[in-house]
């Protein structure tokens, strides 16, 4: 059967009503996005409607519309799928992609590197075998039932991350997934302004564990301080198989040596009671760290785990996520790192790590243009300021705030480092291209909601723009 979703089984999943027979090769809850051949799910979301743009998604060759209501302007002979609420009808038909498949299934959240991390799994795994995994960073309420209902019949792997910012998000997303290996990459400080303390937010990341009905296996980082707490919430849901990674000597995937690089890193592991060396294409230890996860988890997947190694030679960056550019500057060019997409206090001070393993050129300089660390709560001025530690450290020269919060880093700097604070990324965006000269290396990062991607992009925009291989 070729169809990813027929509409005899798109009715039967959700209880819904076929106007006629279709078949689609995929699911779409987005009009703009939207492929040929895809069914479009009307999703109402806070600031539009789906049902609003049905006459878009047909015009565009979708197979079918899944609705709640009578339309206007629809042709009368058009395929849809009336059911009773379209966010359960994308629910419903997560559920029934998952309950069809035979793939094993990981399931994979964590403070920091969710995303990278199954990037990194999935480029693993579809080595050997179909696999299928979350598309960006689809990890909530609308995105994880999204990339189940998506998820291929033949598939032999699924990769599905799931985020949350409030306690009992995760729970609710574990319940479709029902991962057969759960992965937790780190618990740090993130979200803090959501929880009362990092200990409720180890509780709510081990809510995975409730999918999972007692079996399979847990993947836990051995070095984090809540290993402990993580590993009594799997015992107590259940699951008795874990498997560790990290440099702590009782890890099953324990990392022995690393050498980190500008532009990677060389890894010496032991897994499988051998030890052999591998490379990461990525830099930064938190890289390092994210390629131990990846073996755990292939392992506790029945994977190849060697392999799953040697495919870490040819990981690419992503968007926000550590990508280079060659920009333009007066006089010449500089190198630009933007890892724009999203920041907390650990992933700040990886991304601090990688700029100082930067060798700037020709008399250039170490640059940070850092925007607000989000969701922190009362913590958030602290947590702010004593990233100044780890720029000075990184023997960075210059630092450009941007925002409120990341005023309390600004203060903190000796005026030796201080490039200049700005309320907005408009603002800094303007500050820092006038004070950028060829040889520097400047690297971009913020929460996604500092828009710090603006700064990465206002820079970038510079043209001849190239991505920059080291």
């Amino acid at each position: 059967m070729n169809a990813l979703w027929t509409s005899a089984e798109a009715a039967a999943a959700t209880s819904g009503r076929n106007s006629r027979d279709w078949s689609a090769q995929g699911v779409s809850i987005d009009s703009r996005s939207l492929a040929r051949g895809d069914l479009f799910v009307a999703i109402k979301g806070i600031k539009s409607d789906g049902h609003d743009f049905v006459a878009d998604a047909l015009g565009k060759g979708a197979a079918a519309a899944a609705v709640s209501r009578a339309l206007k302007r629809i042709p009368a002979d058009a395929p849809l799928l009336l059911v009773a609420d379209t966010q359960k009808a994308l629910e419903d038909l997560g559920r029934a992609a998952r309950a069809r498949s035979q793939a094993t299934v990981i399931g994979v959240t964590g403070s920091v590197g969710k995303t990278g991390t199954k990037e990194a799994l999935r480029h693993a795994l579809e080595r050997q075998g179909p696999t299928v995994a979350s598309l960006g960073s689809l990890n909530n309420h609308w995105g994880v039932p999204l990339s189940l209902a998506r998820m291929p019949r033949d598939a032999k792997y699924g990769v599905f991350e799931m985020g949350m910012n409030h306690a009992g998000e995760i729970d609710a997303l574990t319940q479709l997934v029902r991962p057969d290996v759960a992965l937790i990459t780190t618990v740090e400080p993130a979200h803090l302004g959501f929880f009362p303390s990092v200990e409720a937010i180890a509780d709510a990341k081990a809510e995975i564990f409730n999918g999972m009905g007692g079996r399979g296996a847990a993947v836990l980082n051995r070095d984090n301080p809540y290993y402990d707490r993580l590993a009594a919430r799997a015992a107590a849901a259940g699951i008795a198989r874990i498997v560790s990674f990290g440099a702590h000597e009782e890890s099953s995937v324990r990392l022995v040596d690393c050498e980190l690089h500008g532009c990677a890193s060389s890894v010496t592991v032991s897994a499988l009671g051998e030890v052999f060396d591998y490379s990461v294409a990525l830099p930064g230890r938190h890289w390092v760290m994210n390629s131990l996860a990846v073996l755990a988890a292939v392992q506790a997947a029945g994977g190849d785990v060697v392999a799953a190694a040697a495919a870490m030679a040819t990981l690419e960056p992503m968007a926000g996520r550590g990508r280079r550019f060659k920009i333009q500057v007066p006089g010449g060019e500089a190198v630009l790192i933007d890892e724009s997409y999203n920041a907390s206090p650990a992933s700040m001070r990886a991304a601090i790590a990688v700029l100082a393993a930067m060798k700037p050129q020709n008399g250039g300089r170490r640059i940070a243009v850092l925007g607000d660390m989000l969701e922190l709560g009362a913590d958030a001025a602290r947590l702010h300021a004593e990233l100044a530690q780890a720029l000075d450290a990184a023997g960075v020269d210059l630092v450009f705030a941007s925002g409120p919060e990341m005023r309390a880093l600004y203060d903190a700097l000796p005026a030796r480092r201080r490039g200049g604070h700005a309320e907005n990324a408009a603002e800094t965006a303007t500050m820092t291209a006038a004070r950028l000269k060829p040889g520097d290396v400047v690297m971009v990062k913020g929460s996604h909601g500092s828009r710090m991607h603006e700064v990465a992009a206002r820079l970038a925009a510079a043209k001849p723009a190239v991505a920059a291989k080291e």
